[in-house]
């Protein structure tokens, strides 16, 4: 039996699209041509200019489309199109968001209408205008709004100078499953969340009344413009002040209309078609089977496994954000396992307690592309490393789904710059290839989209450490993704033969008290630097072994095919020399370019190609250290063992 699990908003496109032309019925409007048809059960429809201009700009409008329609005539008069779908009384519920991103699919696919759109959101229209615009603030031309509603607590709450809507404040307190006591704990609101979209730099503009106390300005318009141009976005307030007020100063006279219609204009004119994300995905229909368990399930298991790009808030909140709305019912477990500074290596050895300890993935996304460069893995380090995190995943859970990810960095961009695809971009698009996962090269997008003329690096992506631009960059791909899935879900095949021997698909931590013969080292256990130096989460206040002094020595006994250190290399990291079962010493400096002002978590594999067994590893604390390192000292978190 074949199941088709696309997600929400495509499986209602899909459903709507077959039979939108022969439900579509044309009426006058203006002297416009309307379009009226259903859409995912719901009214919807859009008017025709007589002329169109060339990319078929369009104004899609929020909740009250019959109301102060002036500058939609003029628009129209100018060439735009303007649309609409009725997701009334959602008040900007993700259930309406959903309906937004399929009637957005449809319009700009089916109707060929321009990427980006022009947001019009009329008093409570204002939830859904800011709503969709903040999910997809790269498919935003401008927002235009009419004394919106931008804090449901003071419509229809009517908690502060507004009069409130006590009916529809009920409605919204069952719809969003709030009650009076904790109505303030919803953040998914206009106010919140703005830094994506004034990173866009996506223009403002709010008309409003004085004198309203039905959506007061000064809980509603104020705040919010005050907020967005703090974080850097472009925004207009016009007073409505001529003509007569009515409804408490809520419904008021539009002046000069023509000059509303401009603004629409000036961000929406000409028409430009951003390169599309769908060239930078490789998908593989193992994501199907995952959909498949949080529907049938309602319960599902995601892991974010990466370096700081993953532990930082952005595109790995979004993602988690849509999947909830996606699959409303289901109740998801996301494992944050994001660690700054750690790449591959890292990642294959504290899988199996950072992951796997906490849950079993259905849906496992993993980045370690941009670390692994910095850190200095090699090719075939990175190999085994990835196969191994994909081989512990598919043992316990051959169901499981994979999204590996190649992030961007300017060391990327001189590559491609000089013709060539980085390694790490070749070994996850490899690895994915080999084992059946899906797999994103951000790193050659962005590189693409910045030539393009989309946008710059130093201003607009900023770092590695991606700015809210650049996450939102990311989050829309991933989204893409997510939405464009085929439509059955193949059950798992076969593990695949191992791409290398050596692969780290048994890597485990050790504990440090498994050292023995300790002479000059000890167990410190519960480790904090006695300097001023940085340390990261997870590697402070645990056990470390420590040793200090040249000449100070260990020995460890382990069974396994490859043995390594996960040091704490600070400002004082020092020269080990080592030797495993007895064969010739090699020296190893533990200290590294970051390690002045951090005790950076450094993964470093003494020998990966052992035989099988039992061996002996022994470690001392030599004189000679790094010119720049101020101390002899060898901290060690963890052992690690593939056993």
């Amino acid at each position: 039996m074949k199941f088709r699990v696309l997600s929400v908003c495509f499986l209602l496109l899909m459903l709507h699209s077959a039979s939108a032309q022969s439900s579509e019925t044309t009426v006058d409007w203006k002297g416009f041509k309307k379009v009226k048809f259903r859409f995912a059960d719901r009214d919807a429809f859009y008017v025709m200019p007589r002329q169109p201009l060339p990319g078929n700009p369009w104004v899609w409008r929020a909740h009250f489309p019959d109301w102060h329609t002036e500058m939609d005539s003029i628009l129209l008069t100018r060439g735009f199109h303007v649309a609409y779908v009725n997701t009334n009384n959602l008040f900007g519920h993700p259930q309406a968001m959903q309906v937004w991103d399929a009637f957005y699919a449809y319009m700009t696919g089916t109707k060929q209408m321009a990427p980006k759109v022009a947001l019009e959101g009329v008093s409570r229209g204002g939830l859904y205008v800011y709503g969709w615009a903040k999910r997809n603030p790269g498919k935003v031309a401008c927002i235009y709004a009419e004394a919106p509603v931008c804090d449901p607590k003071s419509w229809p709450g009517g908690k502060g100078r507004g009069k409130g809507a006590p009916d529809q404040w009920a409605q919204w307190l069952q719809l969003f499953g709030k009650t009076e006591a904790t109505a303030g704990d919803y953040t998914d609101i206009p106010l919140k969340d703005l830094a994506g979209l004034a990173a866009f730099k996506v223009p403002v503009l709010h008309v409003i009344g004085l004198h309203d106390s039905i959506v007061p300005a000064e809980e509603n318009t104020f705040p919010l413009i005050q907020e967005y141009t703090r974080l850097g976005g472009p925004a207009t307030v016009i007073p409505m002040t001529r003509g007569e007020q009515n409804l408490a100063g809520h419904h008021f006279y539009i002046e000069q209309p023509a000059q509303l219609a401009d603004f629409i204009e000036r961000h929406s004119v000409p028409v430009s078609r951003p390169l599309g994300s769908s060239a930078y995905i490789e998908r593989n229909a193992s994501l199907n089977r995952a959909f498949q368990k949080f529907r049938q399930t309602k319960t599902g298991t995601v892991a974010f496994l990466g370096g700081s790009i993953t532990y930082n808030k952005g595109w790995r909140n979004k993602v988690s954000q849509y999947l909830e709305e996606s699959f409303p019912g289901t109740t998801f477990t996301f494992i944050a396992a994001g660690i700054p500074s750690l790449g591959s290596t890292p990642h294959a050895f504290r899988f199996h307690r950072d992951v796997l300890g906490k849950g079993t993935p259905d849906l496992l996304f993993v980045e370690a592309a941009v670390n692994d460069r910095g850190n200095g893995f090699s090719e075939t380090a990175q190999v085994r490393a990835l196969e191994g995190i994909l081989r512990q995943l598919y043992r316990q859970n051959p169901a499981a789904a994979t999204v590996m990810m190649a992030f961007s960095d300017p060391h990327k961009n001189a590559d491609y710059d000089a013709g060539k695809e980085p390694v790490e971009v070749a070994v996850h698009k490899k690895v994915a290839k080999h084992y059946g996962a899906s797999f994103i090269n951000l790193s050659r997008e962005v590189y693409d989209r910045i030539k393009a003329g989309e946008f710059t690096w130093a201003y607009d992506f900023k770092d590695l450490h991606p700015s809210p631009f650049g996450q939102e960059i990311y989050f829309r791909t991933m989204k893409t993704m997510l939405q464009e899935q085929p439509a059955t879900a193949a059950a798992p095949g076969a593990m695949p033969a191992r791409l290398n021997p050596f692969a780290y698909d048994n890597g485990r931590y050790h504990a440090v008290q498994e050292a023995a013969q300790l002479k000059g080292f000890r167990v410190v256990d519960s480790w904090k630097p006695a300097d001023e130096a940085g340390t990261r989460d997870g590697f402070v206040n645990i056990p470390v072994l420590e040793g200090q002094q040249p000449g100070a020595t260990f020995e460890l006994t382990f069974k396994g095919r490859g043995i390594g250190l996960a040091v704490l290399a600070g400002p004082d990291a020092g020269t080990i020399r080592y030797r495993i079962d007895g064969k010739p010493a090699r020296t190893l400096s533990l200290h590294t370019q970051w390690s002045k002002r951090l005790h950076l978590p450094w993964y470093l594999m003494l020998d990966d190609e052992l035989a099988p067994g039992k061996h002996r590893l022994q470690v001392e604390i030599l004189q000679e250290h790094d010119p720049a390192a101020t101390g002899t000292a060898c901290r060690i978190a963890h052992f690690l063992v593939n056993e």
